[in-house]
């Protein structure tokens, strides 16, 4: 890189007639050098950019945020990383502002300037929990509108873990809400929770006495936000964000249930490895978490009943969590009621009429296990071969005219119609008209006739 005084002496001895090679000797520099100045390839103090490793990832980048300009820069990151991008995630983000990739979105931009309170986290003291309703699930799937994700964060460290689930009833977030405690690895010694009815009752934030037995079980306390004061359980608002836009955001549409439960699982953990300073000292979320005095969690869940309905398929299967589970044949179509109680190894499908058709070990959530009672498979293979036929095909090229049976039926129906006027009459039985016309032939002609 040349001073300007150099640049300046380098322009002047080539107008006074200097090669290229003398004004390099008596600059101390390349040859090359010289002559990219001269030719004004280059600037004097400025060094040669090297290639921008973003360039090849512009199209591809400005492709994404117009189709979603609101996707998070860490998602995107996330991919162009997956198709090869080497850059660091702060040069990656300083690009798309330079570039100024992500289109404009006036409504996003309104004042945030507000003040904020500092909670204090005791490591230990508080678990968050908020229920996530995801927007336009894969049609495989089967739950309607909306996925429901229960999402539980410790308030210290920031650790967090969520769980699919079917709907936000009780059973169900009982079921989810003991998941998210044994993937974070035991309990704080409160629960934080908005006012859900399944907790306690809206309008009072008094916790309802089903779910105060839940609470007793655990040996946790609950916490009620205030009304309208969602920014009380911030941590696991910023969990269900990150959620919502580094997974929910990119899951297609042929992913099953669990496969997207293994989605959030991974990103979870590798949220875990995200920097905190505590005290001056730079520690992982993970660390922090695992420093934090945690309740050790009962040996089965709150034992909640747990009913869904599901269709019984022409196969005599039931689908439940991931696994298939046999009923007795002549059922195909029906709705039935899977029961499960929380904690017990057996599941029980009733039909509508409350009667239980059939008892299954419960195979693990996810297995893909198809489990059949050596009882339906026999009576369904009998069933089966009841309705198979050993006669010979039928021939369809056979000629088989009218039976005297059709015939008299055809002429009872000609016999209704006779009486019919002729615009009403839409069969014509053109033998009457012949016989007639016999008649007319053999009838003696009249003297009286003309033409005589």
């Amino acid at each position: 890189m040349l001073t300007w005084e150099e640049d300046v002496d380098a322009h002047a001895l080539r107008r006074q007639g200097w090669t290229i090679s003398a004004i390099a000797r008596h600059l101390g520099r390349d040859r090359k050098t010289i002559r990219a100045y001269l030719n004004g390839e280059r600037v004097p103090q400025q060094r040669r950019q090297a290639p921008d490793a973003f360039v090849p990832f512009l199209d591809y980048c400005r492709q994404r945020l117009a189709d979603d300009p609101h996707l998070w820069a860490s998602t995107l990151f996330d991919e162009v990383v997956q198709l090869g991008y080497r850059g660091a995630y702060s040069t990656f983000t300083g690009a798309l502002r330079r570039y100024e990739v992500r289109p404009h979105c006036e409504p996003c931009h309104a004042s945030r300037g507000r003040d904020r309170a500092v909670i204090e986290h005791p490591p230990g003291e508080e678990v968050q929990f908020d229920w996530v309703e995801l927007p336009d699930p894969p049609a495989g799937w089967g739950i309607g509108g909306h996925a429901h994700l229960l999402v539980g964060a410790l308030a210290h460290s920031g650790r967090w873990r969520a769980v699919l689930a079917e709907s936000e009833d009780f059973p169900h977030l009982v079921q989810a809400l003991d998941a998210v405690l044994r993937r974070l690895g035991g309990s704080a010694r409160q629960w934080r929770f908005d006012r859900m009815a399944t907790v306690c009752y809206p309008s009072s934030g008094q916790v309802t006495p089903v779910f105060a037995g839940v609470a007793k079980f655990y040996g946790v306390r609950v916490a009620i936000c205030p009304p309208r004061r969602g920014n009380r359980k911030g941590v696991v608002e910023k969990a269900n964000h990150s959620a919502a836009q580094r997974w929910w955001r990119t899951v297609p549409d042929g992913l099953s249930v669990e496969q997207a439960q293994s989605g959030v699982d991974k990103l979870a953990v590798r949220m875990d490895e995200r920097r905190r300073s505590v005290d001056g000292i730079k520690v992982t979320v993970a660390e922090l978490a695992a420093a934090e005095p945690l309740l050790d969690l009962p040996t089965l869940p709150f034992p909640a009943e747990l009913e869904v309905v599901r269709t019984v398929s022409p196969q005599a299967l039931v689908s439940f969590e991931g696994n298939l589970y046999s009923v007795p044949p002549g059922m195909p179509g029906m709705q039935v009621t899977v029961r499960q109680r929380l904690g017990e190894d057996y599941l029980h499908i009733a039909t509508a009429g409350k009667a239980v058709v059939a008892r299954h070990r419960l195979a693990p959530r996810g297995a893909g296990r198809t489990v059949r009672d050596a009882g339906h498979v026999i009576a369904l293979e009998r069933a089966v071969l009841a309705q198979v036929s050993d006669r010979a095909p039928c021939k369809t090229k056979t000629r088989r005219p009218l039976s005297p049976e059709a015939l008299a039926e055809a002429e009872r129906l000609r016999g209704q119609t006779a009486g019919a006027s002729s615009a009403e009459r839409v069969v014509i039985n053109l033998d009457t008209y012949a016989a007639v016309a016999d008649r007319l032939r053999t009838a003696p002609r009249s003297e009286e006739e003309p033409g005589e």
